[in-house]
């Protein structure tokens, strides 16, 4: 019983307009869900993927009016979104520059060619050369950018802690990841970062843990990240990740039914939320493939409300 990798991940906007130009626009991600926070209905909830919202290429958004995040430790920060090659990272440095993005140029972090960039609320990410790595994603046709240097989906996700020992108790023993390596990025702010791996390994299965006792304490605003999502790839497993959770007495939400996949919730000893999440029944088990996004949907539990949410939702085109 192994999670494969990651499954998606979740952050915040307070300006959801913006942030729908951003990622459609500049990143050339399909936004493949307009939904609502299942247990915030006054907020959006999107979505933005791969032509199908394959697993693994998710990066979605709560839309919450709050301040911006305070950075620090006991937080994930920052998203990486893999690319395939030198080629694309040469090309995504020029088209940012060309968007009015900045970022810091190509260099090398943990092996790997990397750009970082933020968003315009400050979220932080980085696009990583995968090497083709990675369950293959379906390519947007209508999407700004080119199909050779599209988002393939989600790479490392770097979190920050104060020490190790904890969180490494809850990552090898609970989630049965397995440390691999350690890595130094001064240019990152992190010097001792340690990598973890589940699956097959690779880029798009790998959690990094930054140990960074000298930092404040983050508080969660705009720009920040609010969970990360690993998958597992049916439900017999997540069953078994729910009994798992229950027998090692870590406190979760217990099993979670979001439609489009099945959620499990819990916090490492940082109060980092993780989620275990399924990686079907997927996206279109409610709208046809070629208008996903399209229009607000809602799970079925929703729909008899659908009047009253639709009226409290400002559009986002």
């Amino acid at each position: 019983m192994d999670l494969t990798g990651i499954h998606h991940l979740t952050a915040v906007s307070a300006r959801i307009r913006d942030n729908h130009l951003f990622y459609t626009r500049v990143l050339g991600m399909r936004l493949v869900k307009r939904s609502v926070n299942q247990d915030d209905v006054r907020a959006y909830h999107l979505f933005y993927a791969d032509a199908l919202g394959s697993p693994g290429t998710d990066l979605t958004f709560f839309d919450w009016a709050v301040p911006p995040e305070r950075r620090g430790t006991h937080s994930i920060v920052r998203t990486s979104l893999r690319v395939d090659g030198a080629a694309a990272l040469e090309w995504w440095a020029a088209h940012l520059t060309e968007q009015g993005v900045a970022h810091e140029g190509v260099r090398v972090r943990d092996g790997r060619a990397t750009l970082d960039f933020e968003d315009p609320e400050g979220q932080r990410l980085a696009l990583v050369d995968d090497g083709g790595a990675g369950d293959p994603p379906v390519p947007w046709q209508k999407s700004p950018v080119p199909v050779p240097h599209q988002v393939r989906g989600l790479g490392p996700i770097v979190m920050s802690v104060p020490s190790l020992a904890e969180t490494d108790r809850v990552l090898t023993h609970v989630m049965s990841l397995r440390p691999v390596r350690e890595y130094s990025d001064p240019a990152g702010g992190a010097t001792n970062v340690h990598v973890y791996e589940m699956g097959k390994g690779g880029p798009h299965a790998e959690l990094h843990v930054a140990v960074e006792p000298d930092l404040p304490v983050s508080r969660q605003g705009a720009g920040a990240v609010h969970h990360v999502a690993f998958r597992t790839p049916d439900e017999e497993q997540y069953h078994a990740w729910a009994e798992r959770l229950n027998q090692l007495r870590v406190p979760n939400s217990g099993e979670i039914d979001r439609y489009w996949f099945r959620s499990l919730y819990f916090r490492e000893p940082n109060g980092i939320l993780f989620e275990i999440a399924t990686d079907g029944p997927g996206f279109t088990v409610d709208e046809q493939a070629e208008s996903l996004g399209e229009t607000v949907v809602l799970p079925p539990f929703l729909e008899p409300h659908r009047e009253r949410i639709l009226a409290g939702l400002e559009p986002i085109d």
